[in-house]
């Protein structure tokens, strides 16, 4: 075994291409986006490194295109489940004694793959089974995801290097990063192809097996993040992917005694019931597991009377709509001064006419479909409950079709009351709801801004004055994970913006930071004596 303290590549955030008319990437994109639409692709189970297929296949279709299939994956049961558990804890040891740095290779192997050879199959993917525009999946599925892999490396070794401080004459402290002692499950959400492979692979890193679960709505994408993985050189059974329901997952999961954690993305509900579930069979386990969740949002944009105009409007229209408002961290509620509305509302009113709105095929399409049918039937009913309320109005768009795609136009509504139901639960999707506040009840609209969600993920203040800036950003301290200050409150960068929040918004254990890492290791302290005492008496005795 090659001994030596290695230093691994200075990780830097993977360059965004820009697709824009007449450039190579775009040519290259198109091509692979034509190529996975001319194919049926037949997607397995990887259990143990071996392709599970059962026969009882589900179609996967664009959200944009329900007619068209881009294929089938196969359907498993509780007993995969089981079999996905079992190959991880075959494979643990193996894994836990291969030195750090073969770890950090495969997993750097695999940022280059994601950003070289697969940078326009991945995107593809992710643009026809998730629905998102170009410039969403690049940013996405390529540069964070590689993002992901080459900063986590680096976090791995800055954890590992970490050692006391003080080893006096005679001894010498030390410690220890260990793997958890089972295995993880990670549940993964569809929204993100980037979080997607980093629940599984942050966990996998740190020399942890893993049982994956990824939602159906994101399986297209997920079977390509496995290849990456299994071509890196991630050995069988590290990682397991299954897909199963929800319940058949946990009541396998959950009652395992080598149940070691949870790494998860999705809605606050679902979370809080594993967390019941946990608690409920806390005495199976053979040790305490680790919880981590990143889930619901009601992400806010407050603007001060000082704000510069254009700045509010581009923030709002691009925080709010982007991949279909579809983001944990959308602006989804936004307080205005009744100074600045007037003038505000044409604003938001001419660039939301304006975007151009289909299927993600056509790379001048700024707005594509919601994920499934069932998210287009929630956002739209409370948008036709909009309609009908005496407390609030549908100012811009309301407008929505299922009949080829779920499609849903970007809308504003106006609450005229701030406890709006549209201002307090999350619809995850392309709806905007403002409240206009008088100028002078600043102040009390920082209140408002703070108790009227359960959820704190992110928020952003639009302000030219630097003491409202400053208030805002105290007062607000504990509504956001993510805080931004004349910007919208989306677009955390892997090494530039931790991600995560608190309250109803999850553990805030941070994305894309060495606090998410340290989650999936169990320290160890060993303290070596080289001239042990050989009588009990200590001086005082005497």
């Amino acid at each position: 075994m090659l001994k030596g303290f290695f230093n691994v590549p200075t990780p830097v955030n993977e360059p965004v291409n820009s697709y824009a008319p007449g450039t190579k990437e775009r040519e290259l994109l198109e091509a692979a986006i034509e190529e996975a639409r001319a194919q049926e692709v037949d997607v397995p189970m990887y259990i143990g490194g071996k392709e599970v297929r059962t026969g009882n296949k589900a179609k996967m279709t664009p959200p944009h295109d329900h007619q068209h299939i881009l294929g089938y994956y196969h359907e498993g049961t509780k007993s995969h489940v089981e079999n996905a558990i079992h190959a991880a804890l075959a494979a643990k040891e193996n894994w836990e004694k291969l030195p750090w740095e073969q770890r950090a290779a495969i997993f750097l192997k695999a940022a280059e793959l994601i950003a070289t050879k697969y940078r326009y199959i991945i995107n593809a993917a992710t643009m026809l089974g998730q629905s998102k525009n170009a410039f969403q999946a690049e940013i996405d599925s390529a540069c964070e995801l590689a993002d992901f892999l080459r900063f986590n490396v680096a976090y791995m070794t800055e954890i590992y290097s970490q050692q006391p401080p003080v080893s006096p004459k005679g001894f010498w402290n030390r410690v220890e990063q260990r793997p958890l002692e089972g295995f993880v499950f990670a549940l993964t959400p569809f929204n993100f192809t980037a979080i997607a492979g980093n629940l599984p692979s942050s966990v996998a890193m740190m020399g942890n097996v893993v049982v994956w679960k990824p939602s159906n709505t994101q399986i297209y994408s997920a079977n390509i993040v496995m290849k990456v993985f299994k071509e890196a050189g991630v050995p069988d059974g590290v990682i397991n992917l299954v897909y199963v329901s929800g319940p058949d997952a946990g009541e396998v999961i959950f009652k395992h005694p080598d149940f070691a954690g949870i790494h998860f993305t999705g809605s606050t509900a679902v979370f809080q019931n594993i967390w019941k579930t946990i608690g409920e069979n806390i005495h199976r386990y053979k040790t305490y597991p680790r919880i981590v969740g990143e889930t619901g949002g009601k992400d806010f944009i407050l603007a001060h009377p000082s704000a510069d105009i254009d700045v509010l409007n581009t923030a709002l229209v691009r925080g709010a709509f982007e991949f279909q408002g579809q983001k944990c961290s959308a602006a989804s509620r936004a307080y205005i001064p009744k100074s600045l509305w007037d003038d505000l509302r044409p604003r938001m009113e001419r660039d939301i006419n304006s975007f151009k709105i289909g299927g993600s095929e056509d790379l001048s399409n700024f707005i594509n479909a919601v994920i499934d049918e069932k998210a287009f039937d929630k956002i739209s009913s409370y948008i036709d409950r909009a309609k009908a309320a005496t407390d609030a109005e549908v100012i811009i768009g309301g407008q929505y079709d299922k009949s080829k795609g779920y499609f849903i136009h970007p809308t504003v509504i106006q609450a005229k009351v701030a406890d709006y139901e549209t201002m307090t639960e999350e619809l995850f999707g392309p709806v905007l709801t403002v409240y206009v506040y008088e100028d002078d009840k600043w102040e009390e609209t920082l209140e408002l801004v703070d108790k009227t969600s359960v959820y704190a993920l992110t928020g952003a203040v639009i302000s030219q004055c630097r003491y409202a800036v400053d208030e805002a950003t105290y007062k607000l301290r504990n509504a956001a994970g993510n805080f931004y200050i004349n910007d919208k409150c989306t677009g955390a960068v892997v090494g530039q913006q931790p991600f995560g929040g608190a309250r109803g918004s999850g553990t805030n254990d941070k994305a894309g930071a060495m606090i998410n890492l340290l989650r999936w290791v169990s320290p160890r302290t060993i303290k070596e004596t080289f001239n042990p005492e050989t009588d009990y008496r200590y001086p005082f005795l005497g």
